[in-house]
């Protein structure tokens, strides 16, 4: 296909390049690289890092979007106020771009496997992998092309068609099952894997609780399809401890961990904050990860700037910064807002949001920063919601509910020790605040307000940005800042890639004339209804 992929499949590609069947065998050079000696194992790590390590990708848009951070900064117009703001059309495509370099190298990965035994397990995780890939794609933007994808190698097509976002579900959780079945722990493991070190019963796991969110993706739009994999998932075996959180433990030395390598920049370092919506959500409930996640900057300007500088965590001390403000001195400058707590600092050194939370600088901002990719505690909510809605899983709506707060709040460890909460502390928190079982729409509010929770105190913004959207919860007040692009109107989708109405004009415009209201930040995907 025309995509282009990340760096590492055209260095496969240069590769293999030096090696030709137009050269007897005795004229090869043995150690130049080719489709017969490359081993498919290095592009695992290549792909699992790339999928999660998406830095401005779901910072910009996302985080704000959904309220967990806020800023002032133009920058960050484009989530924080649905404006467009400088490369706002290079953002919103950003995904396309990734969702097709991640799967253009996976095709390698299987075409190297292909009926090689001792990759039988590799190949499998790659399917799993890819499930994920596309599956995250079409969520962000709708139809896609699928079945018709990654074959400009093979048959030359390079305008593939864009297949119903219906039928790519309908091929990814078959698909998905098929991989997931035939892992073998009898068989060789991968190598170079970041997630779980070549565990096949740890994949297993993963592959089902991806069924599990796959499916619950459809709860609107096709309840009988997303019950059955959902159930098929439960029977399968899903998490049963943070022990099997999926998650990737950023290179320092490589500066790999995007999204955290962005709050090291000056300009956002100083101007992200956590939103009031966020913040009030957690300080209401007394939430011990209030704490853990948050601070407030030292007095001054200069205290602000300085990265090496921690600030006061007490939870009492926290306050968010509303979304949809700016520092520009008319009437959005969050300075005349109701409840603008001051700046600190005088003179010249006055810090205008210095007394908003901002993330702990212990915690978020380090590039050994762990990223996470699919956790116990989302699955436990998903679960708890499944119940509710009176499948055949195993356990209660109440039980499941409190061991994905429990799971949620513990975790945070495993972002940093400073963020540690006792398991005793957690599991207190939860017995006081438990499932809220008066309705269904109750228990359906409380399970994703804590999903939101939990995704946005771990950064997974995407998936955040994606559960809201399903679920409808929490319920967000949108900001209808001067100037915006989507009517008041949180965002619902990304805009497709901008140069495809260039490249594959034809399949591009009837992707779009499915779409209610054209290519849009407002229009509505499929399953979101």
């Amino acid at each position: 296909m025309k995509k282009k992929s990340i760096y590492i499949a055209s260095l496969l590609l240069a590769l293999m390049a030096g090696c030709t069947k137009d050269f007897d065998q005795i004229n090869t050079d043995p150690t130049k690289a080719s489709a017969a000696n490359w081993d498919p194992n290095y592009f695992l790590p290549n792909v699992q890092n790339s999928y999660i390590n998406l830095g401005y990708g779901s910072m910009l848009y996302q985080a704000p979007a959904m309220q967990v951070l806020a800023s002032t900064f133009t920058y960050y117009g484009n989530g924080d106020k649905y404006i467009n703001t400088q490369n706002s059309t290079s953002y919103q495509g950003t995904l396309f771009n990734t969702t097709y370099g991640i799967g253009t190298v996976l095709v390698e990965l299987q075409s190297l496997a292909q009926g090689k035994d001792q990759y039988a397990n590799l190949s499998n995780i790659g399917r799993i992998m890819q499930v994920m890939n596309i599956g995250r794609g079409t969520d962000v933007y709708g139809d896609l092309p699928y079945s018709e994808a990654f074959q400009v190698k093979t048959t030359g097509n390079a305008s593939p068609k864009y297949d119903t976002q219906q039928s790519i579900y309908t091929s990814l959780l078959t698909e998905l099952d098929a991989a997931v079945t035939a892992l073998d722990a009898a068989k060789a493991k991968p190598s170079g894997d970041l997630f779980y070190a070549g565990d096949i019963a740890k994949w297993k796991k993963f592959g089902y609780s991806l069924m599990l969110r796959t499916a619950m993706r459809l709860t609107k739009v096709d309840p009988a399809t997303a019950q059955k994999y959902a159930e098929k998932a439960a029977a399968g075996g899903v998490f049963a401890s943070n022990d099997d959180n999926a998650l990737e433990i950023a290179d320092a030395n490589n500066a790999t961990s995007g999204i955290y390598s962005v709050y090291q920049v000056a300009d956002d370092f100083r101007e992200l904050r956590f939103s009031k919506t966020f913040i009030d959500a957690l300080k209401t409930t007394g939430d011990p990860r209030l704490s853990a996640i948050a601070e407030v900057p030292q007095t001054g300007l200069a205290n602000n700037k300085l990265q090496t500088l921690v600030g006061n965590n007490a939870a009492a001390a926290q306050v968010g910064l509303p979304n949809g403000y700016d520092l520009n001195g008319g009437a959005t400058d969050v300075r005349k807002s109701a409840g603008y707590p001051g700046p600190t600092g005088t003179g010249d050194d006055v810090a205008p949001l210095g007394n908003y939370s901002r993330p702990r600088i212990s915690v978020y901002l380090k590039k050994a920063g762990t990223l996470m990719v699919l956790t116990y505690a989302e699955t436990e909510l998903l679960l708890a919601e499944a119940k509710v809605r009176g499948w055949n899983v195993p356990g209660t709506a109440a039980g499941h509910y409190q061991n994905g707060v429990i799971a949620a709040i513990t975790s945070l460890a495993q972002l940093d020790a400073s963020a540690a909460v006792s398991t005793e502390a957690a599991t207190a928190f939860a017995a006081a605040h438990p499932l809220d079982v008066t309705s269904t729409e109750a228990s359906l509010k409380a399970i994703n307000t804590q999903y939101w929770l939990e995704t946005g105190s771990t950064f997974n913004f995407i998936e955040t940005w994606l559960n809201w959207r399903r679920s409808g919860y929490p319920q967000l007040t949108p900001v209808n800042y001067p100037g915006n692009v989507t009517n008041g109107q949180i965002p619902r989708r990304m805009i497709y890639l901008s140069t495809e109405s260039l490249t594959n004009p034809t399949n591009y415009k009837d992707a779009v004339s499915r779409l209610t209201g054209g290519d849009l930040l407002t229009s509505r995907v499929w399953w979101d209804k």
